[in-house]
């Protein structure tokens, strides 16, 4: 009853915390003088998604295309721009005290063995985050 979906749920929880503490994503962000556009390369070791578009494992670009114009699109990329996965309006937010610097995405909850939802995109050494828009 409701002892055991008590223990299903946290089960649940204990499994996306396990994937996002064994990391899931490693980064490694542009080398150059101009960071207006946030250009962050995300490795992804299992499938996510974002709103609309679910992304294999992989390398992908994460990008503000128009940091002049639009501050708040974010662009999804393949690693060399080839295919555009995602671009969309997102919600800035102002990145959590307890969230490690070095942490460049967020996920939301799923079910085990979904491919997990990317919340938030923070990109590298930025106070201010992109909150996808589910």
């Amino acid at each position: 009853g409701r002892a055991m979906t008590r223990r299903t749920l946290l089960a649940a929880l204990a499994g996306v915390a396990l994937v996002v503490l064994s990391g899931p994503v490693s980064t490694r962000a542009r080398e150059n003088a101009n960071d207006l556009d946030k250009m962050t390369y995300l490795k992804f070791n299992r499938p996510v998604t974002l709103p609309g578009v679910q992304l294999g494992a992989g390398t992908y670009l994460f990008e503000l295309p128009d940091p002049m114009g639009a501050y708040d699109v974010v662009r999804g990329s393949s690693q060399y721009r080839g295919t555009v996965y995602f671009t969309a309006f997102t919600r800035i937010v102002e990145r959590p005290r307890d969230l490690k610097s070095g942490q460049p995405i967020s996920f939301g909850e799923a079910r085990p063995n979904a491919p997990l939802p990317i919340r938030t995109w923070w990109p590298t050494c930025d106070s201010m985050g992109r909150e996808f828009i589910w």
